[in-house]
């Protein structure tokens, strides 16, 4: 699919290309070889194969093109400034051409009574009509150029500009680019998928990209470009899943015994949602099938991932295994260690945690009960992954939150067992169906999508600085209701750059408006140690403070069922799926709680659409699409999925229903030839071949 060709290259000759160029072409385009530059995507197209007379031009005429001639050119000066006038004119009548920059090479340029091809935006300016900036050019040398006809416009950068670097001279030099490199470019989809839909060979589809026929030969070369770029990326996912089904063996957990049973019949809380009993059963055929569990369990915030954590392991435990937890955070790591030992203390479990802040003695102890099998659930942060952390039979690895860990992380916890241990991954963080399928279509799917009953919506309101004094009277009226609150503010120290509401400033400014000894506040952050977030959060929890000030180190794992208020400062600094995620701390007990998003009066059209879309709905998979479209993909996953999907021609928000179409022929194709054998699918064995020898083209994925 890429050619082994690079521009930079000694056997490459590209008129035009010299060194400058072809840095800009890398710094600024991404085009480090001849297959970047069939794959550079245009903008938009401009159709030039209209001409039209000047005295049919109207303003409601967006881009025209006409051919006439310069009458008169001159140069005008005032105090705004210096322009470049001229006034062309074909047999019907005349317009104003006008330039501000590059006035002395348009005037070197441009001579009288020369017939000239003119395109450009129409302006009306007291009741005239004129073109400013318009591209020109001699008539002769748009016959030359093949400049009639649907035109690709391509992207641009101000060091683009600088090195002449145009959309004419990409179209120029790409030309050149299959004239002399057209036959390297190897077909990727089978005969019978394009014989299907209609698609065009990878070569004229690429042609139709740069130098249309008509809009509909472009349009199909775009689905067949797009197809081929998701069909290939879902077929190594797929690919991925199936020798994982096929080669990895995992622990048979036969039985569900004595632990799982007394909790689930005599110890378990609150009847389990329908869904919890679905992905229950999911879980169970896994750990029961002889192959290794590898399935991600997605589950809004409160819908109980943690019970199904929990039953999970008591059937690891019931077949002798050890199970693990790991988490992002401190804090996390704590706020589970506590729910889970309070659930199970029935039990008699033996259950410890382990985190950076945990004393050499108590290590040595949980080191030797690991070793010899008597530790059953070890809970932890990334400190669950030293090398002096050895389990006696590791069977269940589940990880929260675990777009936080890297590959090389979750590897070495892999490497902690005989058998890969069965995998269970949990996110509170809904993601869209489109983003799932292409960052973890490797992956089984469990979706917890309803809430336990008796919860109680959680009401969220949008207020400005200007309705400050009301928000401090609501808050005082619920904390004589001996409810807590949590103030969040989005930086620690303030920033001379960003005007924004700092946790410094805003702790004083409480601290004045809820006084002592009538108010207590705690204070949270990140740059605080161990020890102090912990004995703040203790203070917290006990009800010994009323009010919590803090940054997003509480947007997973606080759940104090009395707070029953969530103002979040500065709410349009947050992403949609932030502000979903601390939303959810509150809402925990059986009181209605309370979430007020705080921004100045004025923020962005796109502040306004998010801070909009929480006060609407509480529906986290609603928020992760709307938050998918406004931010995409790279920043939705966050910086530890950056760079996975390297894609160049299609776009997973824009592209979904193709994405979809891929998916579903992926899987036809691999449900009928496994091996990839059939002479049919020749084409597909040997790119999928090169892809995965081409490591820049996809990085290991999920």
């Amino acid at each position: 699919m890429n050619l082994k060709i690079n521009l930079d290259s000694p056997h490459i000759k590209l008129k035009g290309l010299g060194g400058y160029r072809i840095e800009v072409l890398k710094s600024d385009l991404n085009i480090h070889s001849i297959a970047d530059l069939f794959h550079l995507i245009p903008n938009r197209y401009v159709d030039r194969r209209k001409f039209y007379k000047i005295n049919t031009l109207a303003a409601s005429s967006t881009e025209v093109q006409i051919i006439g001639e310069i009458m008169d050119i001159k140069k005008i000066r005032n105090t705004s400034g210096e322009r470049l006038k001229a006034i062309f004119r074909d047999e019907t009548g005349s317009i104003e051409l006008v330039w501000f920059k590059g006035i002395s090479y348009m005037q070197k340029k441009i001579k009288s009574n020369e017939t000239f091809v003119v395109y450009g935006k129409l302006n009306e300016f007291g009741g005239s009509l004129s073109i400013v900036h318009p591209e020109i050019e001699s008539l002769h040398s748009f016959k030359l150029k093949g400049s009639k006809g649907i035109l690709p416009v391509y992207p641009s950068t101000e060091k683009c500009q600088k090195a002449r670097i145009s959309s004419v001279f990409l179209r120029q030099i790409i030309k050149e680019a299959f004239d002399a490199f057209g036959n390297h470019i190897h077909e990727a989809l089978p005969l019978h998928l394009r014989e299907e839909f209609g698609w065009p060979e990878k070569r004229t589809g690429l042609q139709e990209l740069h130098f249309p026929s008509t809009f509909e030969n472009l349009q199909k070369a775009q689905f067949s470009l797009k197809f081929e770029e998701l069909f290939y990326l879902q077929l190594q996912l797929l690919e991925k899943k199936q020798l994982r089904l096929k080669n990895i063996k995992g622990f048979v957990f036969s039985k569900i015994d004595t632990y799982f049973n007394t909790f689930y019949k005599q110890h378990l809380p609150f009847e389990l949602t329908e869904a919890q009993k679905r992905v229950l059963k999911e879980i169970r055929k896994d750990l029961g099938s002889g192959v290794q569990m590898n399935r991600l369990l997605q589950g809004d915030v409160g819908s109980g991932k943690t019970m199904v954590a929990v039953l999970s392991s008591l059937i690891a435990i019931d077949n002798r295994y050890q199970c693990c937890i790991m988490a992002p955070t401190e804090i996390l790591a704590k706020q589970h260690y506590n729910s889970i030992s309070e659930l199970l203390q029935p039990l008699e479990i033996n259950i410890k945690i382990l985190t950076g802040s945990t004393k050499k003695k108590n290590r040595e102890i949980l080191h030797d009960e690991l070793a010899n099998g008597n530790l059953h659930i070890l809970i932890g942060t990334h400190a669950l992954i030293e090398d002096k952390v050895v389990f006696k039979n590791l069977g269940l690895a589940i990880i929260d939150e675990q777009h936080r860990f890297g590959v090389a992380q979750r590897s070495k916890l892999w490497k902690k067992s005989k058998l890969p241990p069965h995998v269970l991954v949990m996110t509170a963080t809904p993601i869209p169906r489109t983003l799932a399928m292409s960052y973890y279509g490797d992956l089984d799917l469990s979706v917890i999508d309803e809430l336990p009953p008796g919860r109680k919506p959680i009401t969220t309101a949008h207020r400005t600085d200007a309705s400050r004094l009301k928000v401090l009277k609501f808050v005082k009226d619920e904390i004589a209701k001996g409810r807590q609150v949590y103030f969040v503010y989005p930086l620690i120290k303030e920033s001379e750059k960003l005007d924004y509401k700092d946790l410094m400033d805003g702790y004083d400014a409480l601290s004045r408006d809820f006084p002592m000894p009538d108010y207590q506040i705690s204070i949270v952050h990140g740059q605080m140690k161990s020890e102090e977030k912990e004995f703040e959060m203790q203070r917290f929890v006990k009800n010994n403070t009323q009010i919590m000030v803090a940054t997003t180190v509480i947007e997973v794992g606080v759940n104090i069922p009395n707070a029953s208020i969530m103002v979040i400062e500065s709410a349009e600094r947050f992403g949609l799926s932030q502000l979903h995620q601390l939303r959810g701390r509150v809402g925990r007990g059986a009181y209605q709680s309370h979430c007020i998003l705080m921004t100045s009066d004025k923020i962005s059209d796109d502040s306004k659409q998010r801070i909009e879309s929480m006060v609407q709905t509480n529906d986290g998979f609603k928020l992760a699409e709307i938050d998918l479209n406004l931010r995409g993909p790279g920043d939705l996953m966050g910086t530890q999925q950056s760079g996975v999907l390297n894609l160049k021609v299609s776009d997973l928000i824009k592209d979904s229903q193709i994405l979809h179409l891929a998916r579903k022929k992926a899987q036809d194709i691999l449900r009928e030839d496994e091996l990839l054998l059939l002479e049919k699918n020749k084409i597909i064995k040997n790119t999928l071949v090169q892809i995965m020898n081409d490591k820049a083209f996809w990085s290991y994925i999920s």
